[in-house]
């Protein structure tokens, strides 16, 4: 046997005491669940260990959690030649994985306490570090259940959502492929950066052999508040950045634009979302040169506080009927919040989760950075309503989209249950 083949053995050996170990686990996450606060995003509990929100339930977590601070984000594909078991195989270790990871604990054995002569079953960077808050959101690609060639490679083509194509090209795009796409998706998100990384670094260290990483982002502090109780954020134009965002407490909203309700098609997504991620890099350069009175306008706010150049405080309704004493509209008619609005929108609304991001400089000495987009919602109709709308926006001068993607976020799984059994039930 070879040293690779080998290694190969030694790491299944690992992931198949997986599912087993997630299951240890789960009797520890439902004690815990069981004595949180029941909130409008799910049972929580917040100790000296951290703060800890349960994997199980009816929804995925990291949908209307309150934003965390740190993202880490990947794209996967499928390996070649995988086949219909190794897909239910994955889903089912990535699900025991992820309820360990979401209550501070280590995969399986742990990084110390496993056979010398095989890798352990946890990477362990995140060795004594709490739960930080982290969710694992899972996702399904359009390429999942037909993919590029037209070929149902896992038996799932009849069950692919209507609504899951992939997203048209929007004016002014700009995507990088290596940016883009994927055929199923990890939102790992926490108050640690390291605790975000650990996540996915595990669950890439077990797909393989069934699925390789695509692409992957991490983030930072991020640009959108999912919940009363959260202060509104700025992005790196240095605005408050979604002040309208849907929040997790206004249950109508998030009943009729974020979760797929019982009626839609298909029935098993019913409890799910829809995921848009887009990767938008801001020509930061260009910005730091533009006059203040030159931001507000694009925007359509004040940079202080974040309120309307109509008036008012941040959370005042935008009046884009009110004049300046020339007759000009206080609110430029291409302005960010005017276009993004639900009035100019059909009523349209988005769960916004995105994040700052920063990778380096470029070539020119650039600073390659700006924001990664991520939203919820019902149908990926929605999104597209908006986007369409920003064609015009004024803000386009300094942005351009660089990556995309949009997958099915199917709903929560019930204890000893794997994420994929909706799909595949």
């Amino acid at each position: 046997m070879s040293d690779s083949e080998r290694d190969h053995r030694l790491s299944r050996r690992g992931l198949l005491g997986l599912a087993g170990a997630g299951a240890a686990g789960l009797a520890i996450g439902g004690g815990i669940g069981a004595g949180a606060t029941a909130t409008a995003f799910g049972a929580a509990s917040a100790t000296d260990s951290g703060t800890h929100y349960p994997f199980y339930g009816t929804h995925q977590a990291g949908i209307v959690t309150p934003a965390q601070d740190q993202l880490h984000f990947a794209a996967f594909d499928m390996s070649a030649g995988a086949t219909r078991a190794d897909l239910v195989s994955l889903l089912a270790d990535w699900t025991a994985a992820a309820a360990r990871m979401a209550q501070g604990l280590p995969i399986g054995d742990g990084a110390v306490d496993s056979d010398l002569l095989a890798p352990a079953d946890d990477t362990g960077e995140a060795l004594g570090l709490p739960p930080n808050g982290l969710t694992i959101t899972f996702g399904y690609g359009p390429e999942l259940f037909v993919d590029a060639t037209g070929t149902d490679r896992f038996g799932i083509a009849s069950r692919a959502p209507a609504l899951l194509t992939p997203l048209p090209r929007f004016a002014g795009d700009a995507l990088v492929p290596a940016s883009s796409g994927g055929e199923l998706c990890i939102q790992a998100c926490a108050d640690d950066p390291q605790v975000a990384v650990h996540a996915i670094r595990n669950l890439s260290r077990i797909a393989f052999g069934r699925a390789a990483l695509r692409w992957s982002q991490l983030g930072f502090g991020r640009t959108s508040s999912t919940s009363t109780t959260q202060v509104t954020p700025r992005n790196l134009f240095g605005f408050k950045d979604g002040t309208a965002n849907i929040k997790a407490e206004q249950t109508p909203a998030v009943d009729a634009d974020v979760w797929v309700a019982a009626a839609d098609d298909p029935a098993w997504m019913a409890g799910g979302s829809y995921l848009v991620a887009r990767k938008i890099r801001m020509v930061i350069e260009n910005w730091d040169h533009a006059q203040l009175g030159e931001q507000q306008r694009v925007i359509g706010r004040d940079k202080g506080q974040g309120a309307p150049l109509s008036g008012g405080t941040e959370f005042t309704d935008p009046d884009f009927h009110a004049t300046t004493a020339d007759g000009a509209t206080k609110i430029d008619h291409h302005a960010h919040v005017r276009l993004a609005h639900p009035d100019f929108n059909r009523g349209v609304r988005l769960l916004r989760r995105g994040y700052n991001f920063v990778d380096g400089n470029d070539d020119l000495g650039r600073l390659d950075a700006g924001l990664f987009f991520i939203s919820f919602q019902r149908s990926p109709e929605q999104f597209i309503a908006v986007q369409r709308n920003l064609a015009t926006d004024a803000m386009n001068e300094y942005i351009k989209h660089v990556g995309s993607a949009v997958f099915a976020i199917p709903p929560g799984a019930r204890a000893g249950q794997s994420i994929g059994a909706s799909l595949f039930g």
